[in-house]
């Protein structure tokens, strides 16, 4: 059976080929590990550990990076550390591990203890690896110290830098994927859009968009606590919804998402209620001319900073630029919500990148102005993939064409 989407008609299995897209993934990693001389990582972060183990896990609220684990060297296949609620899927259901175990909640200092001695430290030996450089992701203070204590021979360094320079550039067979994500965050953004009125409260119009989240598939939206924020509560920005009455005369602004298969879409959108006042519609125009404006430059050789600097001078060019909310202006994304590289970050260590082709960002210039009536706040927000020639927008969702000048 064919499946249409984008320019051509494919079959599903050619478009969504897991297997080799688990394999390159591997492949990746295992070569961005013997170029840092590391010789093991232990991994916690959610998308490092479905980056190697393709585990969807159940996620317990605050403990995501407690739950699961996973182990590698520059020559082994991953072994998955996983809540003893996934081990009975991943022995019968996901044959491409080369083990999986159970492991405690990673928190109670005994039980970190116990899982160094009787489970890390075992596999680490069956690895071949006995010490040397082990890598981390992130950890509770609890197991590294329980580390230090029981593996001496290991020095403990940085492997999240590792996994995001294996994730930067991503593969072909990554692509199609964020698409589905694309396509069911578009209808997760309309959704929301279609529902956002005058009487209905902020949650009415994020449970309504979370409803088709989950009937097209689904995982969970980008940003685990929706952001629907209307009127006065963007200016400035509410990143969350409440239990709000949308007025006449206000700007709602929708972010919900959506991840498909491991893969995040970040997709915003900001609309009106009514008739929307000069100011507004002024607003609107600038951000929306500043992200096509950032848009245009993203292509090879040029850089992130390129693109901050190409929506702020058009964003400053309607008068807004001290305006511009102060995170960035957008960032990459893929099987991680956020991660690098950043554009438009202007904290300390901000760091220019050279854009490179299958690069994908989430684009989102926020200019709020207070005092004004229905509320002063925009952010329009895009998918947006490098290609060797012109970008590729790859979310879908209509702009606003009421609130443009």
């Amino acid at each position: 059976m064919g499946y249409a989407k984008g320019p051509m008609a494919v079959d599903w299995e050619e478009r969504y080929d897991f297997v080799a897209l688990r394999t390159k993934r591997i492949a990746k990693v295992r070569a961005e590990l013997r170029g840092s001389d590391l010789d093991a990582v232990l991994l916690w972060k959610n998308e490092n550990v479905r980056y190697l183990t393709s585990l969807r896990a159940q996620i317990i609220a605050y403990k995501a990076s407690s739950l699961n684990g996973v182990l590698l060297s520059p020559t082994s296949e991953p072994v998955l550390l996983c809540s003893g609620g996934e081990l009975d899927k991943a022995r019968f259901g996901m044959p491409w591990l080369a083990s999986s175990h159970a492991i405690p909640i990673m928190e109670q200092r005994e039980l970190v203890d116990g899982f160094v001695t009787d489970i890390l430290t075992p596999q680490l030996r069956e690895l071949g690896v006995t010490g040397g450089r082990l890598g981390i992701d992130q950890a509770n203070l609890s197991l590294i110290e329980s580390i230090h204590k029981h593996l001496p021979n290991f020095q403990l360094t940085d492997a999240d830098t590792v996994m995001q320079r294996a994730r930067l550039i991503k593969l072909d067979e990554e692509i199609p994927i964020i698409e589905e994500a694309c396509a069911i965050g578009d209808s997760v953004t309309q959704r929301a859009l279609d529902e956002t009125r005058a009487g209905r409260r902020e949650c009415d119009v994020a449970g309504d968009a979370l409803q088709t989240l989950y009937y097209l598939g689904g995982e969970m939206p980008h940003v685990i606590t929706p952001y629907v924020a209307s009127g006065e509560h963007m200016s400035p920005p509410h990143r969350l919804c409440t239990d709000k009455v949308i007025r006449n005369q206000d700007l709602c602004f929708i972010d919900i998402g959506a991840m498909w298969n491991g893969y995040f879409a970040d997709i915003g959108r900001t609309t009106i209620v009514g008739r929307p006042s000069r100011r507004q519609k002024e607003i609107y125009t600038a951000v929306y001319e500043g992200l096509m404006a950032g848009i245009a430059v993203m292509r090879p050789g040029r850089t992130n900073l390129d693109v901050a600097n190409a929506i702020i001078a058009k964003v400053s060019k309607h008068g807004f630029g001290d305006n511009l909310f102060s995170l960035f202006i957008g960032h990459g994304i893929g099987i991680g919500a956020n991660e690098p590289p950043y554009i438009g970050e202007t904290l300390p260590g901000a760091t220019v990148y050279e854009l490179r082709p299958n690069m994908v960002f989430a684009v989102e210039p926020l200019v709020w102005v207070p005092d004004v009536r229905g509320g002063g706040g925009v952010r329009i927000e895009d998918m947006v993939l490098v290609t060797d020639g012109d970008p590729r927008i790859l979310s879908r969702v209509e702009y606003e064409e009421r609130l443009l000048m």
